[in-house]
C-alpha cells in the first residue's frame, strides 16, 4: 500500500497533534511542521500527497508559502485560517490554494475535505484532456490533430491548465509560472494571453469551449465532454 503523507503546517502544536491523529485514523501519515521557512525545501524532498497550511505562521506568511510551492509544485493545498472575509478566501485561490477551512473545524471535517480534494485531483490526473497534445520538446501544441501556432507564452500558459483539468488557476498564479524573471506585469496581460489562445482553438474547434474563465477568480481547462 502506498503511503499518502499529508503536511501539516500549523504553529499550535495541540491542534497540529489531534489534526495528525484523526489522519493516521483514516490511514495517512502526517508530517508536522511548525516553522514556515522550512515548508518548501521539505515538499521538495518528501513530495506529500496534501498540505494543510495554516495562514496566520510566525515569520512567514502561509499566503507567501502557497506562491512559493506553487512555482515547483502542483500538490493540493488545503489553507487552515481564523479569517472568514471573503477577500481572504479569494486571496487564497488566487496564490493557488485548492480549498479553505476556517478555524474552529472539526477534525472529521478536515478529513473529509482533504479526501474530496485527493479525489478531484486522482480524477483530474486520470483524465486525457480530450484531443489536446503537447511535445514539450518542440513547443508544439495540436487539438483534434491540428497543429495550433502558439507563442511561448500561450504554449506554457495552455499546458499549465490542461496539466490539471478543471482546476481554477488565478491570474496572479499563472503570471508567477510564466514570467518567473519576476517581471512586472498586469494582470490583465493573462487575460490577453488567454483570449489570444482561446481564438487561435477556436479556429481548428468550432463549437466547443475548453478554456473557461471563472468570474473573479481565474481561469480552468476543462473540455465540454468531460
Amino acid at each position: 500500500m502506498t503511503t499518502q503523507t499529508i503536511l501539516i503546517v500549523e504553529d499550535e502544536e495541540k491542534l497540529a497533534a489531534v489534526v495528525s491523529d484523526y489522519l493516521r485514523r483514516a490511514g495517512f501519515t502526517p508530517h508536522w511542521l511548525a516553522d514556515g521557512a522550512a515548508v518548501s525545501d521539505w515538499v521538495r524532498c518528501h513530495r506529500p500527497v496534501l498540505i494543510l497550511l495554516d495562514l496566520m505562521l510566525p515569520g512567514r506568511d502561509g499566503m507567501e508559502i502557497c506562491k512559493e510551492i506553487r512555482t515547483f509544485s502542483s500538490v493540493p493545498i488545503i489553507m487552515l485560517t481564523a479569517k472568514v472575509e471573503e477577500i481572504d478566501r479569494l486571496l487564497g485561490f488566487e496564490f493557488g490554494a485548492d480549498d479553505y477551512i476556517c478555524k474552529p473545524f472539526s477534525p472529521r471535517e478536515v478529513v473529509a475535505r482533504i479526501k474530496a480534494v485527493l479525489r478531484r485531483a486522482g480524477s483530474a490526473q486520470s483524465k486525457t484532456p480530450a484531443g489536446v497534445s503537447l511535445d514539450e520538446d518542440r513547443y508544439l501544441a495540436t487539438v483534434g490533430g491540428q497543429a495550433l501556432d502558439l507563442t511561448a507564452v500561450e504554449f506554457r500558459l495552455l499546458q499549465i491548465l490542461v496539466g490539471s483539468p478543471g482546476r481554477i488557476f488565478g491570474r496572479q498564479h499563472l503570471m508567477d509560472r510564466i514570467y518567473q524573471d519576476q517581471r512586472i506585469v498586469s494582470d490583465r496581460t493573462i487575460d490577453s494571453h488567454i483570449k489570444k489562445l482561446r481564438k487561435k482553438i477556436a479556429a481548428v474547434i468550432t463549437g466547443q469551449e475548453i478554456i473557461h474563465s471563472v468570474y473573479g477568480v481565474g481561469y480552468k481547462y476543462e473540455p465540454e465532454d468531460s
